[in-house]
């Protein structure tokens, strides 16, 4: 097992359509979709889209908990639920298909007790020894201390397991200080992250060095949406243009990106060449509808184009 995931709120993503969305109405939608979700979730399934394998490592409970589990056995992923009081929560996206545009409702989810989230700590604890990569994305839920990516990261390092932190606010913050290996910020986190208002223009690939200059993370990777990403590591920094496709949902592009980039690692590719496959599956996801995420054809055509540009 060389990748696990932890997503420490995972969903259940429904997904349904109408024509349009009106206030004060009762609307009719369209049979719903059911898929799993949350970040590392929603990264375990990329990899396996895109011809990887990982295990995904996930708190669950309720009836939602138990269809979460129900979904990712219907998709052939390895996973490891461990069972809480709490319920799982869901999500809803719902497309107005007049106008094009996605309503997209985000449950805040179950709060952890004390004993459940060091249980957490606990079983991450015993998969470390067996996996190269640990990617831990997502918000923490509620009843989880900021702190919780932090005591991870030593985890991770005690048994050389290079972490991958895709989050925000204090719990990036407080990650980052403890030290990690990759983080992929947008432009807005990184910013508040490096303590600025906003950043811009050259700043981004400076400042991004500087991070890693520092020792606090061993690489970034900046997302700028559709314009790409800066990434920044020891061998300097370099501003990645995404290619030019046609967007029909953007859901699930940043965990695109980073499981291409963590499987490609995984690989033993060079971190150019991640960069880019992590890139290629991003925009290989916004060509799909709704949470479908990237399409493995997809994301190898963009990343041969990525790399002889």
């Amino acid at each position: 097992m060389k990748i696990a995931t932890l997503t420490m709120n995972p969903a259940i993503d429904k997904s349904s359509a109408m024509n349009q969305v009106v206030a004060e109405w009762k609307l009719r939608c369209e049979s719903p979709a059911y898929e799993p979700g949350g970040g590392g979730i929603n990264v375990s399934r990329a990899i396996r889209k895109l011809g990887g394998e990982s295990v995904a490592f996930y708190p669950a409970g309720g009836l939602a908990g138990q269809m979460l589990r129900d979904l990712l056995d219907r998709e052939g992923l390895q996973h490891q639920p461990m069972s809480i009081a709490g319920v799982t929560r869901e999500n809803i996206t719902v497309l107005e298909k007049s106008t094009g545009r996605q309503y997209r409702f985000g449950m805040p989810g179950p709060t952890l007790n004390e004993a459940e989230w060091r249980q957490c700590l606990e079983k991450i604890s015993g998969l470390l020894p067996q996996a190269d990569y640990l990617v831990a994305s997502g918000r923490l839920p509620p009843g989880v201390p900021a702190n919780f990516y932090g005591r991870l990261a030593k985890l991770a390092r005690e048994h050389n397991t290079r972490l991958i932190v895709d989050t925000s606010g204090e719990a990036l913050r407080l990650a980052v200080a403890e030290g990690v290996f990759l983080i992929k910020p947008n432009l807005r986190e990184f910013a508040e992250l490096m303590g600025r208002e906003s950043v811009d223009g050259l700043e981004e690939e400076r400042l991004a060095r500087e991070l890693v200059a520092s020792g606090r993370s061993e690489a970034v990777v900046v997302s700028l949406g559709a314009a790409g990403v800066v990434a920044a590591s020891a061998e300097g920094a370099e501003r990645v243009r995404a290619p030019l496709v046609p967007i029909i949902s953007k859901v699930g592009a940043g965990d695109s990106t980073v499981a291409g980039i963590v499987l490609a690692l995984a690989r033993g590719q060079s971190w150019r060449e991640a960069v880019r496959f992590g890139v290629a599956a991003g925009a290989a996801a916004v060509m799909t509808p709704g949470t479908e995420l990237c399409r493995r054809e997809d994301a190898e055509r963009l990343y041969k184009q990525l790399m002889h540009r």
